[in-house]
């Protein structure tokens, strides 16, 4: 798709440093270096598609022990913005808080937008807009 051609390239391994960010739980979680087939999905609470598409996302997560799932929330006002759209959706995977720098290094224009990265760190897959369960399933394997 045209609009995912400014989005990281499928096959770029991502930089050897670690990327940290905090949770909605006070906790730090890497982006990178997992060592584990890791969905980072960016999205924002104001996101009318993320609100319908997340979801799908929390099934993958919930049926599939063999797959990381991180959700990293970026364009929000604050941290109560974050919190109550993770309510509303009851979400159990972590939630990261996002920053200007992760948005730019990620290159995320739209919402949503996820990466699927393997074990070694490379990006396997990627997209932007609404994903199902399936299609999401099907760009981890």
């Amino acid at each position: 798709m045209i609009r995912e051609t400014s989005m990281l390239t499928t096959g770029e391994a991502l930089a050897k440093q670690d990327i940290w960010l905090k949770t909605l739980d006070n906790k730090t979680i890497a982006l990178t270096n997992i060592n584990k087939t890791t969905v980072v999905y960016f999205f924002a609470p104001w996101c009318e598609i993320c609100h319908v598409s997340i979801s799908n996302l929390q099934s993958l997560y919930e049926k599939n022990e063999h797959i990381n799932v991180i959700a990293v929330a970026l364009d929000y006002i604050d941290k109560k913005e974050v919190s109550e759209f993770t309510s509303q959706h009851q979400l159990t995977f972590p939630i990261a808080l996002g920053s200007e720098q992760v948005k730019s290094q990620f290159k995320v224009k739209g919402y949503p937008s996820y990466y699927v990265i393997d074990e070694e760190n490379t990006i396997i897959a990627k997209s932007m807009g609404y994903s199902s369960e399936i299609g999401l399933l099907l760009r981890t394997l």
